[in-house]
């Protein structure tokens, strides 16, 4: 079976790309963050990050610098393991099909999955099916969720923040659409528009 023809394996990777691809987020965070981690309190124990839940309830907004900062790194290693263990199940699937490990590198692991020219064992698309399921990590709902917990985390209670995180996020949107070659599917559609109405929402609540 071609990846290209399984639309659960499509999906779940165009949905990492698209969280991945989004280098304004982190060029915001990054200028921010120095801003809103001042006197942060170091040595605190991380919650497990394979079990990281996300609230609409929690009132990130309303968190001290140090709690959002302490939020911003779990969300941010919690990305990365996910992103990691996908990319090592991707890995090593290619090189049990003789695709080298420069292929699956960098740009290139994108291009060699957009590419279709390997199958998907059952096992994978098990778990891309259950990854991009509606209670999954990378479902509709608990993806915008993160993406607007990162944003609400880095910009606090400060709306014209609040604003460039959106716009950062819909250029990161815009990027992964770009570097995949093509539209994103339905499933980041509607994160997208999952996203907006969390912001949406921010905004009116502040009047």
């Amino acid at each position: 079976m071609q990846v290209n023809q399984d639309m659960a394996v499509r999906q779940y990777t165009q949905t990492m790309q698209a969280v991945s691809a989004d280098k304004e987020i982190a060029a915001v965070q990054g200028t921010a963050q120095k801003e809103n981690t001042a006197g942060a309190s170091k040595g605190k124990t991380e919650p497990d990050t394979d079990k990281v839940e996300f609230s609409r309830d929690a009132n990130v907004t309303k968190m001290s610098a140090s709690e959002r900062a302490s939020l911003v790194n779990s969300l941010k290693e919690d990305l990365a393991n996910q992103m990691s263990r996908f990319t090592n199940m991707m890995t090593q699937m290619f090189q049990k099909q003789g695709i080298s490990a420069s292929m699956a590198q960098g740009g290139d692991f994108w291009r060699t999955i957009a590419s279709g020219n390997f199958t998907v064992d059952a096992q994978t698309k098990a778990e891309a099916q259950e990854a991009i399921s509606e209670n999954g990590f990378w479902g509709v709902s608990q993806t915008s969720q993160r993406i607007f917990d990162f944003a609400a985390a880095v910009a606090g209670d400060d709306v014209e923040k609040m604003k460039e995180m959106q716009a950062a996020v819909e250029k990161g949107f815009k990027q992964a659409g770009a570097a995949w070659g093509g539209s994103l599917p339905s499933i980041c559609d509607e994160t997208h528009s999952a996203v907006s109405k969390l912001f949406d929402e921010y905004y009116a609540s502040r009047g």
